[in-house]
């Protein structure tokens, strides 16, 4: 869906963008991930040609954006930017409307988008449509934003660290809410982060940025276990490894081996809690379940799905070793 050949950008002597090339499949979460000041937003705004390349190619399902008109582009791409953007002196609905409007809608198929999104974003059509930005939390206006994005139906979407703004708290369930709306309208998104907790999290695939140029492009799991320099393995962090749980489920590990069983193969001694045994769901990630079982003392935890059906029991041996699984050192 994004094809990006040999993107480069000058701003007179200074090299902001060097010889960046990389693409991401249709209905995809890339992330471009790296420090402050190392090109990641100013490829961003070169794909919707906020910014001008100096050189390079941009394609947007196979059609190059140098050759498509202003309107065109507006059809093809949503944005998304971390202060949001909201017209203070238009209600939710006439913010929603902008882009359809400009695009010649009909106004009654105008409003009728609005209020389908604002559900699609879980805020109430009957409450938040005729409100103001400053009448909404800045979880709230981050939604609308979305919707907005989402207006005219654009296969991409661009978003500059659209959630930074946001206390940690609701940023995480603001995260989630983005990722259910994703698994609903299956967009092509450019997601520009410093976070790498938020890359992990989201991304299907991270191009990572260091000075100008792409110094790893991969999955999450790809930079975290192997990543190719100094750079990226420091960038990542020297809790990389415990991050790698963040991309498995309680069921990527459920085993249907009962617990003493389990014990006896790796040669330890199961220990049996007397407190109430630890249940966990299918779609729990890894950290969080190491994390409980550590907190509670406890070797293994039941896994059950939504209706109480067993899975399978998963203990901490098998997350451990799914830690250090594939792990290559950093590349000096």
């Amino acid at each position: 869906m994004i094809q990006i050949e040999n993107l480069n950008k000058k701003f007179g002597s200074i090299t902001a963008v060097e010889d960046v090339s990389f693409n991401v499949e249709e209905g995809q979460i890339c992330v471009l991930l790296g420090p402050s000041g190392c090109g990641k937003t100013t490829t961003l705004k070169m794909i919707n040609r906020l910014i001008t390349p100096t050189s390079g190619t941009i394609r947007i399902g196979g059609r190059d954006t140098a050759e498509l008109d202003s309107v065109t582009l507006k059809r093809s791409i949503g944005y998304v930017i971390q202060q949001v953007g909201l017209f203070p002196n238009m209600t939710v609905e006439e913010n929603i409307c902008v882009v359809p409007n400009l695009l010649g809608w009909d106004k009654n198929k105008s409003r009728k988008r609005a209020a389908e999104l604002l559900e699609v974003v879980a805020l109430d059509p009957s409450k938040f449509l005729k409100r103001y930005p400053c009448e909404l939390s800045g979880g709230q206006q981050q939604r609308v934003g979305v919707a907005r994005a989402l207006a005219a139906d654009p296969p991409v979407m661009l978003m500059d660290e659209p959630f930074g703004a946001i206390d940690p708290i609701n940023r995480d369930v603001i995260q989630d809410e983005f990722m259910r709306i994703q698994r609903q309208v299956g967009k092509t998104v450019l997601f520009v982060s410093h976070d790498i907790d938020e890359a992990v999290k989201m991304a299907d695939c991270v191009a990572l940025f260091h000075n100008g140029k792409i110094e790893q492009f991969g999955s999450s799991d790809d930079l975290l276990a192997r990543p190719n320099s100094e750079f990226v393995a420091n960038f990542m962090g020297g809790d990389r490894i415990m991050k790698r749980l963040r991309l498995l489920r309680a069921a990527d590990v459920a085993s249907k081996i009962p617990p003493r069983e389990q014990m006896q193969i790796v040669g330890g001694n199961s220990t049996i809690s007397t407190r109430s045994q630890l249940v966990v769901k299918p779609g729990d990630d890894l950290r969080q379940v190491l994390s409980q079982l550590l907190g509670r003392g406890q070797d293994w935890a039941l896994c059950n799905d939504s209706d109480g059906r067993f899975i399978g029991y998963v203990h901490q041996t098998d997350i451990l070793a799914r830690l250090v699984d594939n792990i290559t050192p950093a590349v000096h």
